[in-house]
């Protein structure tokens, strides 16, 4: 019940405030996450929003409105506005209330109540995806069209619950390996068999379709592995970039039965379809012109897929969606870190992908020893006085270069690379400029999306090996790699605040330390500019997982400080 001494403060416009000074904060950050999305993180009030998204992903894993209710009834500190009771009721209540189902070769679309089913029959949306009003609360769909139906009756507010089933594609067999073929034993951790099962559902139709998040570094592609093991079929897995292809392949053939002969590479550089194919989202976009067709597409009828997996989906590619609605009886997994997308389009991956069927808390993960234990630094410095009639003079997206690209940055990369000599680190940014003065100044190499995919890979090699201690990386090193013994990043300049990209690049150092060292992720921010505008937002993403985040200035040196003292 509401108690003065309580974090939250529920609004009746749906916002919820969090009072990070309070002994209650951790439990109800941790009860807030389950069905609603982080607005901003200021120092002492974080701001929640609830939305009809995050109230239908909380059904979808099996949390009722009561859960939802009495969740911020025991940490509110004044009563529920009645709206907000209501409104979590009547939204958690549609998910359920429309299902597809199939009834032979008919597609159906069956409601709960008529007056539901009038509001569809009124709507020209999704009347065109319609075929016949067979009586008042079913109609008969165009099956091919079974994805553009579930987007459109999602735009119109009502999600639907698939159940009609999926195609299950051509058999593929093969087993787990118990030891890897470098001799180690090996086996899905617990959590990861847990969300492979969640996903599969038995093989009944309640499963088979949606979203696994979990951290960078926490096994996402163990669990898509997981999934393949239980379904035995032709599998197409999209990756972001080449590297992500190759580390899948490598990895099935390490954990797996599965022989080269049974994996494909679909890329620019190759173009194999086998049993197994695993292809890049940049192939399957790329066509000769705008004018033209993704002639690549036709990798999607090139074999009878029983699963398509689609690694980052938060990065999925606008034209994927649509090839995805027109493949909706063919079983689908997104894997993720986060599910924020910055094009907004989270609803298309509810409806084309599927729900979230499976989550971890980062923080969980680290008590666990999953992943290392990190500590966030935002270490905050002045734009020099010759810049700042320049940055007061630009437009808004050259002013955040500007900040972003301060040269007072470089001395303090200096004093940390000096500081975690022993170390093995990443500095990354966005600038390529930037990243080449920092190469130079600091005799490290340099990876962009320019280099060569062999250089890539040897410098990465010797990056593992010990051979070099810090890679200067741009972009590329948001996605995918495979680096375990990296347990320093030095971010200085950023995507315009992409959550996704803070999750992507805090990860590269979450894998767990073999002497259980703790992980040091440093943001490096221009004050009063665009910059710090910009790493507010990404700190969102921090913050909601539950990280410690120290706010310094340059002069601080708080690096020299051991990170269990902000624990305490």
């Amino acid at each position: 019940m509401p108690n003065p001494m309580n974090p939250l403060i529920v609004q009746s416009d749906k916002s919820v405030l969090l009072e990070v000074d309070n002994p209650l904060y951790e439990e109800a950050r941790d009860s807030l996450a389950r069905f609603a999305e982080l607005v901003k993180s200021p120092e002492y009030v974080h701001t929640y929003r609830v939305t009809p998204l995050s109230l239908w992903n909380s059904a979808a894993m099996g949390m009722s409105a009561r859960e939802v209710v009495d969740s911020l009834e025991r940490y509110a500190k004044y009563p529920i506005p009645d709206n907000i009771k209501r409104e979590i009721v009547e939204y958690m209540g549609r998910y359920g209330q429309l299902t597809l189902t199939k009834e032979g070769p008919d597609l159906l679309l069956q409601c709960e109540e008529e007056d539901l089913a009038e509001l569809i029959w009124a709507a020209k949306k999704v009347r065109e995806y319609i075929e016949e009003r067979i009586d008042e609360l079913t109609f008969r769909v165009d099956p091919g069209k079974r994805g553009f139906l579930k987007h459109a009756l999602i735009e119109l507010g009502h999600p639907v619950e698939d159940l009609a089933g999926y195609v299950e594609g051509e058999a593929l067999h093969f087993d787990m390996r118990d030891v890897t073929l470098e001799g180690v034993p090996w086996g899905l951790r617990k959590y990861q068999q847990d969300a492979a099962d969640t996903f599969h559902a038995g093989g009944g139709v309640r499963g088979g379709s949606g979203v696994v998040v979990l951290p960078c570094g926490a096994g996402k592609t163990m669990v898509g592995m997981g999934a393949m093991e239980k379904l035995q079929t032709s599998t197409l897995i999209l990756c972001p970039n080449v590297v992500a292809v190759r580390q899948w392949i490598s990895e099935l053939l390490d954990k797996t039965t599965l022989t080269p002969e049974d994996l494909g590479e679909y890329t620019g550089d190759m173009k194999e379809v086998r049993p197994v194919t695993v292809a890049t989202y940049q192939i399957m976009t790329w066509r000769k012109s705008r004018d033209d067709e993704f002639e690549h597409f036709k990798i999607f009828e090139a074999r009878n897929w029983g699963l398509i997996i689609y690694d980052e989906v938060h990065l999925l590619p606008a034209p994927v969606f649509r090839v995805t609605a027109t493949i909706q009886a063919t079983r689908r997994l997104g894997l993720t870190a986060t599910l924020v997308r910055e094009d907004d389009r989270e609803e298309d991956v509810f409806s084309l992908i599927g729900p979230k069927r499976y989550d971890m808390p980062w923080k969980l993960l680290e008590d666990q020893g999953w992943i290392a234990t990190a500590v966030c630094y935002e270490i905050r410095l002045e734009l020099p006085d010759g810049l700042r009639r320049k940055y007061a003079l630009a437009e808004d997206r050259k002013k955040y270069r500007i900040a972003a690209e301060n040269p007072d940055k470089l001395p303090i990369i200096k004093e940390l690379l000096s500081y975690h000599q022993a170390d093995n680190i990443l500095v990354i940014g966005m600038y390529l400029d930037q990243l080449k003065i920092i190469a130079d100044e600091v005799k490290a190499p340099l990876i962009t999306g320019k280099t060569p995919n062999v250089e890539r890979q040897r410098l990465y090699g010797a990056f593992r090996e010990g051979q070099e201690k810090i890679l200067i990386v741009s972009k590329v090193a948001n996605f995918a790699l495979d680096l375990p013994d990296a347990n320093v990043a030095i971010q200085v300049s950023g995507t315009f605040g992409s959550r996704q990209e803070e999750a992507q690049r805090l990860g590269r150092i979450l894998r767990p330390k073999a002497d259980g060292s703790f992980a040091r992720f440093y943001s490096l921010v221009t004050k009063d500019t665009r910059d710090m505008d910009f790493a507010a937002k990404r700190q969102l993403f921090l913050t909601e997982q539950g990280y410690q985040y120290v706010i310094a200035s340059a002069d601080e040196d708080i690096w020299e400080r051991r990170p269990e003292s902000f624990f305490s």
